[in-house]
C-alpha cells in the first residue's frame, strides 16, 4: 500500500528502544506508516506542525513537556488532532487523565501487536478506544464520577502546599515512580517517599491511589502548567 493511504502516525516517546520496539511491531501493518519520531514534547509540537500525520502515538510522561501537557498545546491550535497515549498505567486515573488532556485513547506500553494496530484504527477513525472492557457508557460514568470529586484547588489553598509538593505532585500525575522522580530532581528515594507521606497527611488522604487521583486532578485543575524550575527545599 502506498504510504500516502496509510494511516501517518507520529511517534512519541523519550526512549529510543522503545520507540524502535513500537516501529518494529508496526513495519509489516501496510496501513500504518510511522511518518516521523519525537523524544519529547516540544519535539512532539513541533513535528505535529510539520508532518501533519492522522494520529499522535504518544508517551504520557516525556522530558520538557510531558506528552499531555504537548497534546493540550497542540490541541489549542488544531481541535481536530487525534491522539492515542501509551503509559505504563492503564488504570482509571490515568483513563480521565487522557481524556481531560484531549486523548481518544490509552493503551499500555506493555500492548499486543494486534490490539495496538486495532487501537490505532479505531482512533484513527474519530473514535475512543481505551480497551475492550471500557465501553462509552463506562467512559461517561468514569469521566462523571471523577469530575463529581471536590476540585484539588480547595485543598491547594488551605493545605500551603510548598513549590516542591506542587512539582512533586505534577511527576505523580504523569506516573514517575519515586526513584525516577528522585532522579530527576537529584534526591534519594527516601526523600521523595517522606515528601509522599507528607503529602497524604497534608492532604488527609489513605492510600496511594487516592494520592494518583488528587495529583491527577490537581494537575488538570491548574491548568497542567510547567512550574517554576526553582522549588522550596
Amino acid at each position: 500500500m502506498k504510504e500516502s493511504n496509510c494511516i501517518k502516525v507520529l511517534l512519541a516517546d523519550d526512549h529510543q528502544l522503545f520507540r524502535s520496539g513500537i516501529i518494529s511491531l508496526l513495519k509489516k501493518e501496510d496501513e500504518i506508516y510511522i511518518v516521523d519520531e519525537a523524544e519529547n514534547g516540544e519535539e512532539l509540537i513541533a513535528k505535529y506542525f510539520e508532518k501533519t500525520p492522522d494520529i499522535i502515538l504518544s508517551d504520557i510522561s516525556m522530558p520538557t513537556l510531558s506528552g499531555t501537557e504537548a497534546i493540550m498545546k497542540i490541541r489549542e491550535r488544531d481541535k481536530s488532532a487525534k491522539v492515542l497515549f501509551l503509559s505504563m498505567y492503564d488504570t482509571e486515573e490515568y483513563i480521565y487523565y487522557s481524556i481531560k488532556a484531549g486523548g481518544l485513547g490509552l493503551v499500555s506500553k506493555n500492548i499486543l501487536r494486534k490490539e495496538l494496530i486495532k487501537a490505532i484504527k479505531i482512533v484513527n477513525k474519530g473514535r475512543r478506544y481505551f480497551g475492550n472492557m471500557w465501553s462509552e457508557k463506562n467512559l461517561s460514568d468514569l469521566l462523571n464520577r471523577y469530575d463529581s470529586i471536590l476540585t484539588p484547588q480547595i485543598y491547594y489553598n488551605n493545605s500551603s502546599l510548598s513549590l516542591r509538593e506542587v512539582e512533586i505532585l505534577k511527576f505523580i500525575s504523569e506516573g514517575f515512580t519515586s526513584k525516577e522522580i528522585a532522579n530527576k530532581l537529584k534526591l534519594s528515594k527516601r526523600t521523595i517517599d517522606t515528601y509522599r507521606t507528607n503529602l497524604m497527611q497534608k492532604l488527609f488522604l489513605k492510600t496511594l491511589p487516592e494520592l494518583i487521583r488528587f495529583a491527577i486532578q490537581f494537575t488538570m485543575n491548574n491548568g497542567n502548567k510547567n512550574f517554576p524550575d526553582y522549588v522550596l527545599k
